[in-house]
C-alpha cells in the first residue's frame, strides 16, 4: 500500500483561489475525487490525504463529505478558526467526523507574529485533546518562526508541507538547510517531500536542480519522518501525477525496502492516524 499525503480539491472560482496566477492558468477549473483516482491507479497510489486550500468550515466540510463517499481518502487536514475563542466546542464537533486527521492554516500568507499570538497558540493546543495533526505551510524564511512554534508544543505532532519551500529558483541553499536541520532535530516534527517542483521554474526545472533540497530535506528528518506527497493539482503546473510519482521513486531508489515502504506508507499513516482503506 502506498499512501500520497498531499493533495488538494476545489471547484474553482476566482475569488476564492485568486493565488492562482496567470502562469498557473492551467488549473482554473474542478478538481474532484473522479479526477484524482484516475491519477492515483495509475502511479500506483492507493490511499490520499486531502488537504484544505480554503480557509472556512465550508472547506472542511467540502473534505469530510469527499472522504465520506470514497473509502481510499483516508483522510482529512481542514481548517478550523484555532483563534476564535468557540474553538474548544468546534474541535469537538469535528474531531467526532471519522475523517478529520489534522488541521492547517496558511501561515506562509500571514507575518511570522502570527505564530506567536496567545489565542493560535491556545487553539493550537487543544489538537492534541482530540489526536489530531498539525500542519505547518511556510515558506523558507519563516523556518525560525515554525522552529519557535514548535517548541512552545513539544507534546503536538506537526508535519512540515512542501519541504518549507525553498528558494529553488534562485538556487539558494542556506540559511534554509540550517533551519531545517535544526527542526528535524524536533521528533515530533515530520516532512513531507511535496510542492518542490513549484518552487523551481515550471518550464525548465530538472532533477539535478531540485535534488539537493530534497536530499537535505530526507537527510534530516531521516525516512523515520519523511513521507510522500503529491501537492496535485498544483504539481500539474510543473510536472505530472505520475512524473513526480517516479522523481520521488528516483530519490528513494537507494533507500532499503523498509525505508521506502516508511516515506510512501508508514510515516503517513502515523502522523493521521490513518486507517486501512480499500484500493481505488
Amino acid at each position: 500500500m502506498r499512501i500520497d499525503a498531499h493533495h488538494h480539491f476545489w471547484r474553482y472560482t476566482t475569488e476564492e483561489y485568486g493565488w492562482i496566477d496567470e502562469a498557473m492558468a492551467s488549473i482554473r477549473r474542478d478538481f474532484l475525487p473522479g479526477d484524482l483516482q484516475a491519477e492515483i491507479r495509475s502511479a500506483g497510489i492507493d490511499a490520499v490525504v486531502s488537504v484544505q486550500a480554503r480557509q472556512s468550515i465550508e472547506e472542511t466540510e467540502f473534505l469530510l463529505e469527499h472522504a465520506a463517499a470514497n473509502p481510499w481518502i483516508a483522510g482529512v487536514v481542514g481548517w478550523l478558526p484555532l483563534v476564535d475563542p468557540a474553538i474548544g466546542k468546534l474541535l469537538e464537533e469535528y474531531a467526532a467526523r471519522p475523517g478529520l486527521k489534522g488541521l492547517r492554516h496558511v501561515l506562509q500568507a500571514e507575518p511570522v507574529a502570527y505564530m506567536e499570538r496567545r489565542d493560535f497558540n491556545a487553539g493550537l493546543a487543544r489538537l492534541r485533546e482530540h489526536n489530531l495533526t498539525y500542519d505547518i505551510l511556510i515558506f523558507h524564511d519563516q523556518l525560525p518562526g515554525a522552529i519557535a512554534l514548535v517548541d512552545r508544543h513539544p507534546n503536538q505532532v506537526f508535519v512540515l508541507d512542501h519541504i518549507a519551500k525553498p528558494a529553488i529558483r534562485s538556487g539558494a541553499v542556506e540559511p534554509w538547510a540550517t533551519h531545517m536541520r535544526e527542526l528535524a532535530r524536533r521528533p515530533n516534527v515530520a516532512c513531507k517531500l511535496s510542492g518542490v517542483v513549484t518552487e523551481a521554474d515550471y518550464k525548465s526545472w530538472t532533477y539535478e536542480q531540485i535534488r539537493p533540497y530534497l536530499e537535505i530535506a530526507l537527510e534530516a528528518f531521516t525516512p523515520a519522518r519523511t513521507m510522500f506527497g503529491s501537492d496535485w493539482p498544483v504539481c500539474r503546473v510543473a510536472t505530472t501525477y505520475a512524473g513526480w510519482v517516479e522523481t520521488v521513486e528516483r530519490l528513494a531508489a537507494p533507500l532499503s525496502a523498509d525505508e521506502r515502504d516508511a516515506l510512501f506508507r508508514r510515516n503517513a499513516a502515523r502522523a493521521y492516524n490513518l486507517e486501512p482503506k480499500e484500493r481505488p
